[in-house]
């Protein structure tokens, strides 16, 4: 799949790293797994015939300490079942908010020394996702716009 996305590459990230400190932020996930997961020759999952689902709720364990312990939590989730608007190409499995108290909550959890044991998984499981960085704001009264519109 020559346009799939997996991690952050260095120019997102470092767009990430200047949104100001201050404030809550919420990532947007939407994810598409693979049929199999793909864990390289090397891992101790390989070759155990395990679901994308199956190492993406391996993930989902195994990263969960570290998440709740920069302040993360999940503020939503949902089955994605179809594409209203948008490319037919990009459907997804899973859609989820997750909150961080403030970017570097974010980017503590990315360099916590227990990380990329657990990042093998989502890994071995994603095929595409995307990951979109949002502040809440208070919304209106029209549908879609914030108070401050």
């Amino acid at each position: 799949m020559p346009d799939a996305y997996i991690n952050p590459d260095r120019q997102a990230l470092e767009a990430f790293k200047a949104i100001p400190a201050d404030r809550v932020v919420h990532m947007l996930n939407l994810i598409r797994l693979r049929a199999l997961a793909d864990y390289p020759a090397d891992h101790p999952n390989h070759g155990e015939g395990l679901t994308g689902r199956q190492a993406y709720e391996l993930w989902g364990r195994t990263s969960a300490p570290i998440f709740k312990r920069v302040g993360g939590r999940q503020i939503w989730l949902g089955h994605a079942q179809t594409t209203l608007i948008g490319p037919r190409t990009e459907a997804w499995d899973l859609a989820f908010i997750a909150e961080y108290p403030n970017t570097q909550a974010f980017m503590a959890m990315n360099r916590d020394p227990g990380f990329p044991a657990c990042v093998a998984h989502r890994t071995a499981a994603v095929a595409d996702t995307r990951l979109i960085c949002v502040t809440p704001v208070t919304p209106g009264e029209g549908f879609g716009l914030p108070v401050d519109a």
